[in-house]
Formats: C-alpha cells, structure tokens, sequence
C-alpha cells in the first residue's frame, strides 16, 4: 500500500467513524471469505455496515473522534461494525459469532462510552431503534384508541334505547 492509498484508507475511515453512531471491534482470525461476505451481507440487511481495518492506520483514523478509545483494542486480525443504530450492529455481530467461534466480539462503543465484550453482548439484547419506535407508536395509540371507544358507547347506548322505544311503539 502506497502512501496515497493509506492517507485513502485513513481518511475513509474517519468518515465511518464520524458517520456511525455505534462501533463494534472484532476479530476474525480463521474467517473464511465467504464467512465474511455472509456476515456483511447480514449487517448491510440491518443497515450496518463491516470493514476490515488496518490497525496502524485505524488508530490514526481514530484520533479526534468520539471513538477515540477504542484506539487500544485493535491489535491482530481486526475488523469493526459500524452503524448509526448501536443496537443493530452489535446484535448482527453477537448472533454471528453465537454461530460462529472465529468471530470474537472485543469491544465497542456508543459516542465516548467504551464497552467491553459483555457490554457489547447486553447491547445485543436492547430492542434496535426501529422496535422501540413501534413501542411508543402503540403506546400512543392504545391511549387515542380508548378515547375513541369510551366516546362511542354512550351514543351507541342513546341509539339502543331509540330503537327500543321505536320498536316499543311499532308494537303497541
């Protein structure tokens, strides 16, 4: 790699890193091609994204942002998920290296907060952006729904005895 390429290299992961919301560090010693094209075909599914780095030039990519902490966790074969959902990279990442033992979960971040390798497994279990937005949406509407059947009874009830009364006098 020549000096043009890294100066590339370093300035397109600066933009992962300012860009993403969440980072998660991993190590893939012994992954095959075709694992890590699954894996990234998982993450690109989730709207995350993977890319193996090149360790020396990471960390120079790293200075000045919000990761900058995660500066000490790459050493030997290393690779990151990024997204701007923190909970979806680290999901995808958790359950791929459940499947498989070459994937090793080592560190991760949200903003500044560093979390180590149980942190990143606890943020796999959290609901992702997308799960917590359809929560409050129905939280919101169970309310308007309520509103709407409490307001319609009494005039369903008016309409009843109308009937009764009418049915009463056609009757009589």
């Amino acid at each position: 790699m020549n000096r043009d390429d890294k100066q590339q290299f370093v300035a397109e992961m600066r933009e992962v890193f300012e860009g993403a919301e969440g980072v998660i560090v991993t190590q893939y010693k012994g992954l095959t091609v075709a694992e890590i094209t699954a894996l990234r075909a998982q993450m690109r599914e989730s709207g995350a994204g993977f890319k193996v780095t090149k360790n020396r030039l990471t960390r120079l990519a790293l200075e000045g942002t919000k990761f900058a902490g995660l500066a000490d966790y790459f050493t030997g074969p290393t690779a990151i998920g990024y997204s701007a959902d923190p909970a979806s990279v680290a999901k995808v990442a958790s359950e791929f290296a459940k499947s498989n033992d070459k994937l090793v979960l080592v560190a991760g971040a949200i903003g500044e907060q560093i979390l180590d390798e149980q942190g990143v497994k606890a943020l796999a279990e959290l609901p992702s952006l997308d799960e917590l937005r359809a929560k409050l949406v129905g939280m919101i509407q169970t309310p308007a729904q309520r509103i709407a059947t409490l307001t319609s009874k009494p005039a369903a009830q008016i309409a009843q005895v109308l009937k009764a009364y009418a049915d009463k006098g056609e009757a009589a």
